[in-house]
């Protein structure tokens, strides 16, 4: 990915990044490209007192959110924030962190970091010029529709940032996209992370084919069809789908049972498959369509998806590896990873700290952020060099 668009444009306002608790690493990679850039970028107005702060060592304004001993919390901003274009980084599914109450220990849920975020927001005062709020795994993105006389979480919790003050809300593969008709006058932005998917699997395996002859993407149901016509078309490959035959006569956990994965596609006999999907919580639909590939003869299975959620371990994913049902997982550095995924042989990181500095850069300069959201030409570019043309 290239840094080359025209940021000769007059910054929006001073760059403060603040990267609450849940998101310091993934912060810190962001600063560092961010730094680096700005420091070795020639601007023709880098005399100007429109970029008296634009080169600096660190763009991270320090805060935090303390807890009382009731578990009660508040935000606390530590540097002047007046007139700054402020980009909040927050990850909800960070379970890692915890915080006490009396003697229990408590694991940090979305609800948490939520309530943590708009705590940093309040603290801000309305000092800065404009809020911006990145969260890669949207806060409440899977209710987001009413299916019986239920609530609308994440429609809310949009409308409740906005009000708050939040010009844009950028997050990654959302759920459903259409979420942001909440929200019909706010910023918000879904950014596809196809082109970090392709790159980084061809890096693991440089021997890949890709052709409608060695290749095909797969969607593991019907809700991620379009992210996969968009992979498959990319690609220049075949697309194939499965859904989910349920029985509707019976309800688990409040839902109805999955009895079958139906397939709908073209043979895939002999083919590499590549599996794509916004998310993997328990795995176990991943892996019964992973199993129902490999009995229609498919030659290696690749899955990928933005968020690893991983929320039943690792054991099932491992005994498929070692069957060789699987032969490669990929997800992001978007949200919390466990140590141990990342120790994995058959795990691929995707980084995409690169990409969030460059969204950031683009947004501070008030630059269009059309290449970065369509990545055509950089996935020919990368298809080219992986051919050998």
């Amino acid at each position: 990915m290239s840094n080359k668009p025209n940021l000769d444009t007059i910054p929006f306002g001073t760059l403060g990044l603040i990267p609450l608790s849940s998101c310091t690493a993934l912060g810190s990679k962001v600063n560092d490209y961010l730094v680096k850039w700005r420091n070795d970028r020639d601007n023709v107005h880098a005399s100007t007192i429109h970029f008296s702060d634009y080169c600096k060592d660190s763009y991270i304004i320090k805060a935090k959110t303390p807890r009382f001993g009731s578990g009660e919390g508040k935000g606390v901003i530590e540097e002047s924030v007046r007139g700054c274009d402020l980009y909040l980084l927050v990850d909800v599914c960070n379970y890692s962190l915890t915080y006490p109450i009396g003697r229990y220990t408590n694991h940090m849920s979305p609800d948490d970091h939520y309530q943590d975020l708009k705590r940093i927001i309040a603290a801000v005062e309305g000092k800065a010029r404009r809020i911006n709020v990145i969260m890669p795994f949207l806060y409440e993105s899977r209710q987001h529709k009413r299916t019986s006389r239920e609530s609308l979480d994440c429609a809310m919790a949009l409308q409740e940032l906005t009000r708050m003050g939040v010009s844009n809300i950028i997050t990654f593969d959302a759920h459903d996209a259409r979420v942001q008709n909440s929200i019909p006058l706010g910023g918000f932005e879904s950014v596809p992370c196809v082109y970090q998917f392709i790159k980084a699997l061809l890096r693991a395996e440089p021997d890949l084919i890709v052709d409608s002859s060695n290749l095909m993407v797969i969607s593991p149901d019907e809700g991620g069809m379009g992210r996969a016509v968009q992979m498959a078309n990319y690609l220049g490959v075949d697309m194939g789908m499965f859904y989910k035959r349920r029985d509707y006569t019976t309800l688990v956990d409040g839902n109805n049972p999955i009895v079958a994965h139906e397939f709908l596609g073209t043979n895939v006999e002999n083919k590499d498959v590549f599996i794509l999907d916004d998310m993997i919580s328990s795995g176990d639909s991943i892996l019964d369509v992973a199993k129902e590939l490999k009995r229609r003869k498919a030659r290696r299975v690749f899955v990928a998806a933005t968020f690893g959620l991983f929320t039943n371990g690792l054991d099932k994913i491992d005994a498929a590896y070692e069957q060789g049902i699987i032969d490669r997982i990929l997800t992001t550095n978007l949200i919390y990873q466990k140590p141990e995924l990342l120790s994995r042989p058959y795990y691929v990181d995707v980084d995409l700290s690169k990409y969030i500095a460059l969204i950031i850069d683009h947004l501070n300069h008030n630059v269009s952020l059309h290449d970065l959201l369509i990545p055509t030409d950089r996935i020919n570019a990368l298809l080219s060099k992986h051919r050998g043309k």
